[in-house]
């Protein structure tokens, strides 16, 4: 229909004013600055690089503005506070998904300037990618190379619109039935006082933790890759079972895959990546993750969680991959998950003193009250338990996509016996929704 994109736009706009309508002109506000900066570079005969910078620049004013100017005022504020009063300034409030949009616009220029895609010259269709409702709260980063050519023409056959709603039920499945459920003991486990948290209840809580995150991304990335099915549009693959990873490396291949190789083909490729020398190498990698981290939050957590990883693949660069590829796989399998997890209790603390106590407590190495230690087993009942052990099995599989069938007729068997399991896991998904339990998206506040 004629009128296709507009009626995406305009759905696309009204669902973000259900969330957050005082931000609605800034979504269009961005649309437009994206939109014009795209025009003028593609047309400019010269000075083509001092329009991409200030289109960058101007997008990343937006998200500085937004995410991160209280946090580096706070910084500013304890350098300068024997010489100074400190200044305060109106609580800014988050927008929702502007890290996300951002990064589209940001890969937008710049393949424009690369003259990888040509110009969209018409605004509607330009804003209608930037609010796409399914990945605009928190992805996956859909660059506008990647869904060009559905933007007027687009396959809604019944056949991709089944394919949709499989993948959207499995990603509510593993919202729902899994991250939820290991969710609340992982919130209960991280909120105990230091003195309260023994070793096996702080390495039950980062279990769940984990696995909360990782079904809480990937479901929402499924269910938004799902609906984009359902209208026509190819959205990347997000994740591909980055607990199954053999190295940090790797893990970083499989894990928010979106962002990763945004970083890598928008940042760690133009600071030269691995041609040159080794050093220099190690300075982009430990340049990138540290972006990363902050790109997750204004706060040091985040960033040492950024540094965490980026130092862990410095070191695999200088020796340690090469190592890992000689042993056996699955001491390889086990380095990473023990790294991964270690680094998610940064990024899941309330503050660095926070993570370091927490550290101690899975080490045993913290002091604690012999009379108000909570039993580990106070907040892991069956649910738990259950949902925690199918998260692992699915997350560390190495074997072949457990999703995956066989052509011909006994792959449609394999098809309607999986259709029919994930409606039977839709319906569990409801009755919980009905009963009234939320638990919002992680990367929501991101």
């Amino acid at each position: 229909m004629p009128w296709k994109n507009l009626t995406l736009l305009v759905g696309s706009l009204i669902f973000y004013a259900w969330g957050e309508p005082r931000f609605v002109p800034l979504l269009l506000l961005s649309s437009l600055l994206n939109y014009s900066f795209g025009y003028l570079i593609a047309g400019a005969a010269s000075r083509r690089q001092f329009l991409l910078g200030v289109g960058v620049a101007a997008n990343l004013a937006l998200l500085a503005y937004y995410k991160y100017l209280g946090f580096f005022l706070d910084i500013a504020n304890q350098l300068m506070a024997p010489w100074h009063a400190p200044v305060v300034l109106p609580a800014i409030v988050l927008p929702l998904g502007i890290s996300f949009f951002t990064f589209q616009g940001i890969s937008y220029l710049i393949d424009v300037y690369r003259r990888d895609i040509a110009v969209q010259t018409s605004f509607l269709n330009f804003a209608m990618y930037k609010a796409m409702f399914p990945q605009l709260i928190a992805g996956p980063i859909v660059r506008y190379s990647q869904i060009a050519s559905e933007m007027q023409a687009r396959d809604t056959s019944s056949a991709r619109v089944l394919r949709g709603l499989r993948q959207f039920m499995l990603g509510l499945a593993q919202k729902v039935l899994i991250a939820n459920v290991v969710a609340l003991p992982a919130d209960h486990y991280f909120a105990l006082p230091a003195g309260q948290l023994s070793a096996p209840a702080a390495w039950l809580g980062i279990a769940c933790y984990s696995i909360q995150i990782l079904y809480d991304f990937a479901g929402y990335s499924n269910m938004a890759i799902g609906i984009g099915h359902m209208l026509g549009f190819s959205y990347p693959p997000n994740f591909e079972r980055p607990y199954s990873a053999r190295s940090m490396t790797e893990f970083w291949r499989r894990w928010h895959i979106s962002l990763s190789s945004w970083f890598r083909d928008y940042l760690y490729i133009p600071l030269g990546g691995n041609r040159g020398s080794a050093t220099r190498t190690y300075i982009n990698l430990g340049l990138v993750f540290l972006l990363c981290g902050l790109w997750h939050g204004a706060a040091w957590t985040f960033i040492l969680w950024g540094v965490w990883h980026g130092g862990w693949l410095i070191v695999e660069r200088a020796g340690l991959g090469a190592w890992l590829e000689r042993r056996p796989q699955l001491l390889a399998q086990a380095y990473t998950l023990l790294m991964v997890m270690l680094g998610w209790v940064l990024f899941r603390a309330d503050s660095v003193a926070h993570a370091l106590a927490y550290w101690r407590a899975m080490l045993g190495l913290q002091a604690l009250d012999a009379n108000a230690v909570v039993p580990w087993q106070m907040y892991f009942g069956a649910s738990t338990a259950t949902a925690l052990a199918v998260g692992v099995v699915l997350a560390v599989w190495r074997l072949r996509q457990p999703w995956s069938r066989p052509s011909g007729v006994l792959g449609g068997a394999v098809l309607g016996v999986q259709t029919i399991v994930l409606s039977l896991a839709f319906l569990l998904c409801v009755t919980s929704l009905a009963a009234g339990t939320y638990n919002p998206f992680i990367y929501f506040r991101f």
